[in-house]
């Protein structure tokens, strides 16, 4: 396949158009960059619709064996130049690859069976979304919430800090009611997180299936939200802040909890 020099090619106008919300939204894909995210997403089995690779950046072993497995998998593998590549890369330096990958629904049956879950309600910053997923896969929890909105899933940010895990994780967004109403049902015990809960995080010994609800980065979960949990619990804080990062506080959780089951 010849190789991409221009910008304005139709195919990479399309594709740079997926770095804005408006477009990924549109066409119901995102991208995905780096040799780790790409491979990720083709082994979790996304449907994968192309890739897209610079010849002169991408000279690993392992690299080139990820374009023979999207091949084999019918994937459109095409090359581009260098500067093409930085033009539609987020990051300076580009691996030189990144793939464009429908979006995908998860929905309130693909946790029927979970035992360990996260749910965060409007969460805002990608990176601690990213991140949480991240933990998740470390500590092998079974699924993520996110309720009423919040930051976009298919941010190039959370796909980055999450590490490919997001392609391993079902992830479900709801409306916080609709969450609520699917835990009670299915006798999920819902451990709320406030600053102001009597519970020391270290005395919880959690009921299966059980799954951490944590409040926005600003304001936390809300008293409507709060008394809809089984328990609250809270972090102790020994110094002068008043809170952790949203991403810490719930690393912290999911390894204490995770580590009674």
């Amino acid at each position: 396949m010849d190789i991409l020099t221009s910008t304005s090619n139709p195919f990479i106008k399309h594709v740079r158009a997926l770095r804005q919300k408006k477009a990924r939204n549109e066409f119901g894909v995102f991208l995905v960059e780096g040799i780790t995210h790409v491979g990720e997403a083709l082994e979790a089995g996304w449907d994968v619709e192309s890739v897209l690779y610079a010849p002169d950046l991408l000279t690993s072993a392992f690299a080139k064996d990820l374009l023979e497995r999207a091949i084999q998998k019918s994937v459109r593998v095409q090359p581009v130049s260098v500067s093409v590549m930085e033009a539609l890369a987020d990051k300076e330096n580009p691996q030189g690859i990144l793939a464009v990958v429908k979006q995908k629904q998860s929905g309130f049956d693909d946790l029927k069976s979970a035992k360990c879950l996260v749910a965060l309600v409007m969460p805002q910053d990608p990176g601690n979304l990213g991140t949480i997923l991240r933990t998740m896969d470390a500590v092998d929890a079974d699924g993520l919430f996110i309720l009423d909105g919040g930051v976009e899933l298919y941010h190039p940010t959370v796909i980055r800090a999450s590490m490919g895990t997001l392609f391993w994780k079902p992830v479900v967004q709801a409306s916080f009611d609709e969450f609520v109403k699917w835990a009670r049902k299915n006798n999920l015990q819902m451990i709320g997180t406030s600053a102001k809960a009597d519970t020391d995080y270290q005395k919880l010994v959690p009921q299966s299936p059980w799954v951490l609800v944590l409040g926005t980065e600003q304001k936390g979960l809300t008293p409507e939200q709060t008394a809809a949990c089984n328990v609250t619990i809270s972090l102790p804080m020994r110094g002068r802040v008043s809170s952790l990062n949203l991403s810490v506080a719930a690393s912290v959780l999911l390894y204490q909890f995770t580590g009674k089951k």
